[in-house]
């Protein structure tokens, strides 16, 4: 029996009652399609309406592609003719603009981190509850607590909160207290956790392959302190950890233990659940996903998760065949009722939490608490060069300027926000064109340029590198002459482009590219604010070279 009143649901007894009534006035049918968490862009929301009235689909998330008005207007449309209010999802990992289009950017978890102090964490929540509950959002994929230990991981990077384990544990657990204080359920994603494998589980299952031992005194801490901190809800990754599974589970087959977590009874049932003690609400990443749809066929996949633990799935190929697949389980005891009445228990019992009394969430300045948690993150991470700072105009009138990466940011265009913003500053700017120009030597180098380097790599999904690719015309655009011109690397986003340029003398982290953090990296750079940021990982990517 799920004990409703213990953490994290600690619900009233009106609330327990209404799960009990709710759950069983449900058919069959209803309660396979609470399991269902849907893209809600996929659908015109006429049909988003019919699906919700013909109880087909229990949550639904909005990328953020609308502003929080619209979005908030569809979800109030959806739950008016909904028999049970869905979950209303989004991924406020990284501000509200995770969420909708006329959100903040707070910034990437990195950021945050590098502050080295859980307060920002808190603030960071506040934004986006704030800006999700704008929206109508009241269950949020975040955060992202997994641990950055392999820096050639293209998909965790920034959007961790680093590798160190204490950093990681505080941050997290004052982020999940921040959101869920003001009526927004946490996520904490992705267990058994991303970043050791350097490949990413949206094209195939990844690999965390830390030792048992290990693995409980890093991942499974940190979700020890987030269920202690009442945290509402898990999402598993496409991710195996085959010595965690053999050690809960002796005598395990290999292609058993090599089960990704969104599929592993082992890893679900016997520790998130049993060895940590986790009550809440277990749902699968994106079942989309490579990492999903390779270990077996669809048919199998989707009753499984639930069997193995999952309450309920993220995102489909096809609504009603997944449905299908789950009602032919049921009439031949691939899933069992029992499971599955214990699923749709913890979603109405989420639901409970947070589907109906939401508290008043007092307003926040995101766009001003962004720009005072990145001054005090950008990170001072190399500076070998004597005397190449201040960069001012009396000693550099003349900014060589090469942008590289993606230039299109939420702000604008990045070459054209430094730009403007170092002519501000009384610098003259060239932008630089590689193809314009020619090999050449040093003697006509000036002391008077430095050449200022804004790289925008961006960790995402579904690519399998997050590196430099320089221009092919003698890669022109790299950081040539070192030691006879003055170069300073700013990486506005991947915080370990040091492995692409290991003999730059300075380099800096920014951790998230946004107009503030560009010019509040100007500034630093000019002597006009310290440097105070702690950087989360190791920068310098345990490369020898890259600390000369």
């Amino acid at each position: 029996m799920i004990d409703l009143k213990k953490v994290p649901f600690e619900l009233t007894d009106a609330q327990r009652q209404w799960v009990t009534d709710t759950l069983a006035a449900m058919t069959e049918e209803e309660k396979a399609g609470q399991l269902f968490c849907v893209m809600g862009g996929d659908y015109p929301i006429e049909n988003l309406k019919r699906m919700a009235e013909s109880g087909l689909v229990g949550g639904v998330l909005y990328r953020p592609v609308r502003p929080a008005s619209e979005i908030r207007a569809d979800l109030e449309g959806i739950d008016c003719v909904s028999k049970i209010p869905l979950l209303h999802a989004a991924n406020l990992e990284e501000g509200g603009s995770g969420g909708v289009n006329d959100g903040t950017l707070f910034g990437w978890p990195m950021l945050t981190a590098a502050t080295d102090d859980p307060t920002w964490a808190e603030t960071f929540g506040a934004v986006c509850a704030y800006e999700g509950a704008r929206a109508g959002i009241n269950w949020t994929f975040s955060p992202v607590s997994d641990l950055d230990l392999n820096y050639l991981n293209p998909i965790t990077n920034v959007r961790t909160f680093g590798s160190d384990l204490e950093r990681v544990k505080a941050m997290t657990a004052a982020y999940v207290r921040a959101v869920q204080s003001r009526g927004i359920a946490a996520c904490a994603k992705h267990f058994p956790g991303d970043g050791v494998d350097y490949r990413d589980q949206h094209l195939h299952p990844t690999v965390n392959s830390l030792s048992a031992e290990a693995w409980y005194s890093t991942y499974g801490e940190v979700y020890k302190n987030l269920i202690a901190a009442g945290l509402m809800s898990v999402m598993v990754g496409h991710i195996a950890q085959p010595n965690v599974a053999m050690d809960v589970c002796p005598g395990l087959p290999p292609e058993e233990a090599m089960l990704p977590g969104s599929l592993s009874r082992p890893l679900l049932t016997g520790v998130l659940r049993e060895r940590l003690g986790f009550n809440g609400l277990i749902t699968t990443d994106a079942t989309i996903m490579g990492g999903y749809t390779q270990p077996m066929p669809r048919r199998e996949a989707i009753p499984a998760s639930i069997m193995a633990g999952c309450d309920m799935l993220v995102f489909t190929t096809d609504l009603q065949e997944d449905y299908g697949y789950i009602l032919a389980a049921l009439a031949d005891g691939r899933l069992t009722h029992e499971r599955l009445d214990e699923a749709v228990t913890r979603i109405l019992a989420l639901k409970a939490k947070v589907c109906f009394d939401r508290p008043t969430i007092e307003p926040v300045d995101g766009p001003a608490l962004h720009r005072s948690c990145a001054d005090k993150a950008i990170t001072l991470v190399k500076s070998t060069e004597p005397d190449a700072l201040p960069v001012m105009p009396e000693r550099y009138p003349h900014i060589r300027l090469i942008t590289l990466g993606k230039d299109n940011i939420l702000d604008g265009s990045v070459r054209e926000i430094a730009g403007a913003y170092l002519i501000k500053q009384g610098f003259t700017v060239e932008h630089y064109d590689p193809f314009a120009d020619d090999l050449h030597g040093t003697a006509g180098l000036s002391k008077k340029r430095l050449t200022l380097y804004l790289a925008n790599y961006e960790q995402a999904s579904n690519q399998t590198v997050v590196r430099i690719n320089w221009c092919p015309k003698h890669a022109l655009d790299m950081p040539r002459f070192v030691h006879e011109e003055t170069s300073v690397f700013v990486s506005l986003a991947n915080p370990y482009c040091l492995q692409d340029v290991p003999r730059v003398r300075t380099y800096i982290n920014a951790y998230t590219a946004t107009r503030d953090t560009i010019e509040l990296a100007i500034d630093k750079l000019m002597g006009k604010s310290p440097f105070t940021g702690v950087s989360p990982v190791d920068a310098f990517c345990g490369l020898a070279d890259t600390r000369l």
